[in-house]
């Protein structure tokens, strides 16, 4: 089992304030992650540091971006089958297929170019949930492999990665030394990255 397949099987511990988002504002906060990316990856002079990493063995912000959006493809495939069919048998979706040909492309690829190929299908699947009236978002399809899911718990379980992804993401920046000469907006850490930006004075 692959991570992607992997994480999708365990996720079962959606935290409560995902839980309590209305379904607006659930597509709402999975947009933020990529304002969020972008606000803080864009401004980086050296973007190298962000594809070494710190200790042997550790990842790197450029294998968490591959990870989010390898988990992002293979979800948004689950949420268009739910929407599209009936009780749909998940098994039977396509999964992600990590052949050589992409592993290359990834290694070849900056941090950047893996930011933007993650927010073309984030952008599908907000559009997508966009487009559903409330009461689709409780389609479901079934899983004899890994587990059942519904659209609605899709999005939170995307939701829910994302806040794991952009602490540990902050996390690598702080200690790597990356966000060293960048504007103070695009240092924020991540427990205050939904606050307003109040640029000091003087």
């Amino acid at each position: 089992m692959n991570a992607v397949a992997k994480s999708l099987h365990e996720a079962d511990g959606t935290v409560q304030w995902i839980r309590d988002l209305s379904n607006d504002a659930l597509i709402i906060e999975l947009i933020q992650t990529l304002n969020h990316l972008s606000r803080w990856l864009t401004p980086i002079h050296d973007r190298t540091r962000l594809e070494v990493a710190l200790f042997r063995s550790e990842v790197t912000v450029k294998d968490l971006l591959i990870e989010m959006r390898d988990t992002e493809t293979r979800t948004y495939s689950l949420m268009n089958a739910i929407a599209t069919q009936i009780n749909p048998d998940l098994d039977r979706v396509a999964r992600v297929a990590q052949s050589s040909q992409q592993q290359a492309a990834d290694r070849q690829s900056n941090a950047l170019v893996i930011m933007s190929e993650l927010r073309r299908v984030r952008e599908s699947s907000a559009a997508l949930l966009r487009a559903l009236p409330d009461t689709a978002w409780e389609r479901s399809g079934y899983s004899r492999t890994e587990r059942n899911w519904s659209i609605r718990a899709l999005g939170e379980f995307l939701a829910e990665n994302d806040h794991v992804q952009l602490a540990e993401i902050d996390r690598l920046l702080l200690h790597s030394g990356v966000r060293s000469g960048i504007a103070a907006v695009s240092r924020v850490r991540f427990e205050d990255i939904d606050a307003p930006f109040v640029p000091k004075m003087g």
